[in-house]
């Protein structure tokens, strides 16, 4: 099936099974360059691949590659589920998941790009994969729980008690919406998630990795890129961008789309 956006750009959408339900994933192909590793988009905590906006479109374009973006189940389009996150969902990720979605499209080889907590996955995606991934793109990783982070998950909690911001929410999320929320806050602001951090896996990254984080991110402080920097044990180029919040793929897409073009150009 094939979706056609208001831009006319083409995108094919695909449900992946799993172990615990179905995956929604759309992928804007670069069929020429199919040798290249594609890029696996992996959406932050509230996200879903319609948030992504034109961003996998023009990301196709700026690298020519192609890109897949998906939701992550109980997000979006993807099958709902009922229970509480653990701690380790972030690994979880890359351990149950991301298997699936690699062995639909026929990958061997990609590009994990993350933003917020799902560039944690991403560095897990690297430290599961190995070689495999070709290298790591993360944009506002969080890499542990920060009590910056934390601070302002308690206020936006808050924030979606009001009406408004919460129909905002179900507009992308529908009837699961209710479950993405706790899912983020509940999960974030448990006493055992206090503790969690990818440390461990940072230290076993062999791929080059792209830390990207605005020095406004309003959900996690310059931190994150030092710590991305100084414990990884692959290559790492760290970016940290100017009078940019927590979002620089929407604050500025073209200058995202640069750093992220720009550090791609040499790998396969």
């Amino acid at each position: 099936m094939m979706v056609r956006s208001a831009m006319t750009l083409v995108s094919e959408v695909h449900f992946i099974d799993t172990p615990a339900g179905q995956l929604y994933a759309r992928a804007w192909d670069a069929p020429r360059l199919a040798m290249r590793a594609p890029i696996l988009l992996l959406h932050d905590s509230l996200g879903c691949v319609e948030l992504w906006r034109d961003f996998p479109a023009r990301l196709r374009d700026a690298t020519q590659r192609t890109v897949i973006a998906y939701d992550r189940l109980g997000f979006g389009r993807s099958s709902s589920r009922t229970d509480s996150l653990r701690p380790s969902f972030v690994r979880e990720e890359a351990e149950i998941y991301i298997p699936c979605l690699l062995r639909h499209f026929g990958i061997d080889r990609f590009v994990p790009f993350g933003h917020s907590v799902g560039g944690g996955m991403a560095v897990c995606c690297g430290a599961v994969f190995g070689d495999a991934c070709a290298a790591i793109v993360t944009e506002s990783a969080q890499l542990f729980a920060e009590d910056k982070t934390l601070q302002a998950i308690a206020a936006a909690r808050i924030d979606y008690e009001n009406a408004e911001q919460f129909a905002r929410l179900s507009r992308y999320h529908g009837d699961k919406a209710r479950w993405v929320l706790r899912a983020w806050t509940d999960t974030w602001l448990s006493p055992e998630f206090r503790s969690w951090s990818v440390t461990q896996e940072l230290a076993q990254l062999r791929s080059a990795l792209l830390a990207i984080h605005g020095d406004l991110d309003e959900f996690g402080s310059v931190e994150h890129l030092a710590t991305a920097r100084n414990v990884s044990t692959g290559p790492v180029t760290a970016r940290l961008l100017t009078n940019r919040g927590h979002v620089p793929h929407k604050e500025n897409p073209e200058q995202m789309l640069e750093l992220v073009a720009d550090f791609l150009k040499a790998v396969a």
